[in-house]
């Protein structure tokens, strides 16, 4: 007898993500290898994390608080947001399933744009929902065009910002002008796991969004500039009505003791992140000015990395980085041929990363160099 899977799941192709440190170190016989490829921060947590994890870590025979209470308290103040209005997941990610569980039945519509973050796609497909994607513009969304996708069986619209892969974000009058006379039974899902890092005063404020709307989802994570990426840590603010139907649907225990201790910490430790946060942009305006330099097209965004267009096939130049001990994201995976992604890392890593670049596009193989 044959087993027959979920339908849905056939549908799906498996999410691949950037190769390992040591997969690499193993595959290609390095001892040094750096990894750029998962928009990671390249900075450990602050010290008052590190020891909150270590205090948590005394308790872990017992199962974590499934309400996320001290977590909840804390972000509840620090958004304005009641704390019934929260929902946390592992990484944001499970946020984003969690809406798609309580929301979206098989053949309902979800509107995204083609390329963006893979996991819309994965999750919408695993529910059977029926997948609109709009093309970008450029390589920036095209909400106008998003905003005409929209029928009677759409439940959900995914709007990253700023957007994974390009960086770029839609501003304030591009959201107004989106949601001018949306209607009210269709949620608008904004991922906004790089938001800290935007300073443009054009950002849309979607937080004010959600207290004038029932139909509004604000996502966030802790796996980016707070630097828990390995802890899984996400969350969501939403309606009361919205958040209590998607908490129906989260799994027991989904956020670890370590997890929410660790969050807590780095929400009471800002003078840190904001020290790592300037160098990071500080370290964003170097790289691209060098890319300039070497002629190639790039959008600076405003996140922690950059998406570059190359001259030659990516996936070669992706290999070549990775043979000279330098991992970065292949976008053709996106669909676009000829782009790679790279996060920016510490002055040491982006210096490698430029170096190893240049050798490769200018078919140097860097023996050169070291004589």
């Amino acid at each position: 007898m044959t087993i027959k899977p979920n339908q849905h799941i056939l549908k799906i192709k498996p999410y691949v993500p950037g190769k390992p440190i040591e997969e690499v170190k193993r595959e290609f016989g390095l001892k040094s290898v750096i990894k750029l490829a998962s928009n990671e921060n390249p900075y450990p947590p602050s010290p008052k994390v590190l020891k909150a994890i270590n205090a948590a870590a005394k308790s872990i025979n017992r199962y974590p608080d499934g309400s996320c209470y001290v977590l909840r308290q804390v972000i509840s103040k620090r958004l304005k947001v009641a704390p019934e209005q929260l929902v946390f997941g592992c990484g944001s990610d499970e946020v984003i399933v969690l809406a798609l569980r309580a929301f979206v039945n098989p053949g309902d519509e979800v509107v995204m744009a083609k390329p963006s973050f893979l996991v819309y796609s994965i999750a919408s497909t695993a529910v059977g929902a029926r997948l609109v994607e709009v093309p970008l513009n450029g390589l920036k969304y095209d909400l106008v065009a998003m905003r005409r996708a929209v029928t009677a069986k759409t439940k959900i619209v995914f709007i990253g910002n700023p957007d994974n892969p390009s960086g770029l974000f839609v501003s304030k009058a591009e959201v107004a002008a989106f949601l001018k006379d949306f209607p009210e039974d269709v949620l608008v899902f904004f991922d906004e796991a790089y938001f800290e890092f935007v300073s443009d005063k054009d950002y849309p404020d979607t937080l004010a969004l959600l207290r004038s709307r029932k139909n509004i989802i604000v996502a966030r994570t802790f796996s980016k500039l707070f630097g828990l990426a390995g802890l899984r840590i996400g969350y969501a603010a939403a309606h009361a009505d919205v958040a209590g139907l998607m908490d129906r649907a989260r799994e027991p225990f989904n956020v670890t003791s370590l997890a929410q201790a660790a969050a807590v910490a780095a929400l009471n430790d800002g003078a840190y992140y904001q020290k790592i946060l300037k160098i990071l942009n500080r370290e964003r305006d170097l790289l691209c000015a060098q890319l300039v330099r070497m002629g190639l097209e790039f959008s600076k965004g405003a996140t922690n990395f950059i998406q570059v267009k190359v001259p030659k096939d990516s996936r070669d130049v992706v290999l070549g980085l990775i043979k000279k001990g330098v991992i970065v994201r292949d976008m053709s995976v996106w669909g676009l041929q000829n782009y790679i992604r790279v996060t920016i890392g510490t002055p040491a890593e982006n210096k490698r990363f430029l170096k190893a670049l240049k050798e490769i596009l200018s078919g140097s193989t860097g023996r050169e160099a070291k004589k």
